[in-house]
């Protein structure tokens, strides 16, 4: 069993954002519970990163570690703070957001809570997202407190919204980004792989993090869904949803109608932009064929519907005199 240093490690990917990471700096010292590190991995940063994080290395009452590395991508930054994290449990924030000042003091006492013959299935503490204002983002959990799986609560309660809390380090060394897939790659498919292995998260009404949306920052990648830019990652994430998660279709087939039309859109336009599917990513059973095939047609139509408005748009750009 491993020897943590810290309850928790706060992990922090970040490319060029030090205008925005001080944000993150003033609500980790506004802490009420002291016991972690900041592990902050900078995606080959050409900004002042690096001279602001020294800076705050030698002024915090927590210690910050810095890592660099060459410019990659998200999800390679991320796998690269969980091996370095000393922490039990992993908390990852933005460069660009914050933590409420007693996050980390609520998430411990929210551990002490769980039972320990239950907390070797427990992998995640989740609580909500506010906006500056205090509005919360998404809809919130049906029970002040639940304990069930990521997918239960996605498909079989129906929440949306950013969501917000810890992971278990060792867990998320088990279950790493896949580095072998280029670009944009979504969290959910971490998230499933480990509900489907079995484990629970223990969901809180409580507001964790303020959420900042704001350009540039490196959790905005992907969100360009009508368009083929990030095809490969939307086309796995309408994969994992036909081929690996048809147990939860009777609590909400209308999703699941929507991430077969997905599969067939984002399909045509790995085809067209000659990317190869991953290997390995068939769909084996009958039911995900023929879910498919019956959402083929709607598919296709927004697949060409892209592609319209990507030729209307070069039409329209203004040309460089």
């Amino acid at each position: 069993m491993a020897c943590w240093r810290h309850l928790f490690s706060v992990i922090t990917p970040t490319y060029n954002r030090a205008h925005t990471l001080e944000r993150v700096y003033r609500s980790l010292q506004e802490q009420s519970f002291q016991d972690f590190e900041w592990v902050i991995v900078d995606d080959g940063s050409t900004d002042t990163t690096r001279t602001l994080v020294q800076g705050w290395q030698q002024q915090a009452s927590f210690p910050i570690r810095y890592v660099w590395q060459p410019n990659q991508h998200k999800k390679t930054a991320f796998n690269n703070g969980v091996r370095h994290a000393q922490g039990e449990w992993l908390v990852a924030i933005d460069s660009d957001d914050e933590l409420d000042p007693n996050a980390l003091y609520h998430m411990a006492g929210v551990w002490e809570q769980i039972p320990p013959a239950q907390r070797a299935r427990t992998v995640a503490i989740t609580g909500l997202c506010a906006r500056p204002d205090g509005r919360v983002v998404g809809d919130m959990y049906p029970l002040d407190v639940m304990d069930v799986s990521s997918l239960d609560m996605t498909f079989r309660y129906h929440v949306r919204g950013e969501k917000f809390g810890c992971l278990r380090t060792d867990v998320l060394r088990q279950f790493p980004f896949p580095e072998d897939i280029p670009g944009f790659v979504p969290e959910s498919l971490v998230w499933r792989a480990i509900a489907r292995a079995g484990y629970l998260t223990r969901f809180v009404n409580q507001v964790f993090r303020v959420y900042h949306d704001e350009a540039g920052s490196l959790s905005s990648e992907g969100r360009a869904a009508d368009s083929g830019r990030h095809a490969l990652g939307l086309w796995l994430l309408a994969h994992d949803t036909v081929a690996y998660c048809l147990g939860w279709f009777r609590y909400q087939p209308l999703s699941f109608f929507a991430a077969a039309i997905r599969y067939t859109r984002f399909s045509l336009h790995l085809r067209a932009q000659r990317v190869a599917r991953p290997a390995g990513r068939r769909l084996n059973r009958w039911s995900s064929r023929l879910l498919v095939a019956s959402m083929w047609p709607a598919g296709a139509a927004l697949y060409a519907r892209d592609r319209l408005r990507a030729a209307t748009a070069r039409i329209k750009r203004p040309v460089a005199t």
